[in-house]
């Protein structure tokens, strides 16, 4: 059978050709980088198959009232039910249906930082301990990091 190539008419009468429907997998934001939302439920869940961890994971309600399932990374956290977060787009790899995480540290929220992170400080809302020893050395003269350091 040889190619054959759509003549005019066929064209016509199939219609003008729409670009394929793309899905995207990060809608509750509504195109924003992160959103705000209120927890209501804090739990643990276990990853797939070879590992055997528990994640620490909240659902969370957002300001546009969708509710999503979101991992809070890093060592030990502070959520309970009613606490404010700030939520972004990024998955961990082991959990299923979770597709969000809380941002820690963030601005008017009640996640505390990850306060024993020494390496990629920053994904974890922690300042330079070095620094702050520096600051109380000048007797409250300079910048303070912390409002709480534990």
């Amino acid at each position: 059978m040889c190619n054959q190539v759509t003549t005019v008419k066929q064209a016509i009468l199939r219609g003008k050709r729409r670009p394929a429907y793309r899905k995207w997998k990060k809608l509750p934001l509504n195109n924003c980088p992160q959103k705000r939302g209120v927890c209501v439920k804090v739990y643990t869940q276990t990853p797939r198959k070879p590992c055997s961890a528990r994640r620490a994971t909240t659902r969370v309600k957002l300001s546009n009232k969708k509710i999503v399932t979101c991992h809070i990374p890093g060592e030990r956290h502070n959520l309970k039910k009613f606490s404010s977060v700030l939520v972004r787009g990024g998955r961990p790899n082991d959990l299923p249906e979770v597709k969000f995480r809380v941002i820690r540290a963030a601005r008017r929220t009640d996640l505390h930082p990850a306060y024993l992170r020494k390496k990629a400080r920053s994904k974890y809302g922690v300042k330079n301990a070095a620094r702050l020893h520096r600051i109380r050395t000048t007797r409250g003269k300079g910048v303070k990091i912390y409002y709480h350091f534990a």
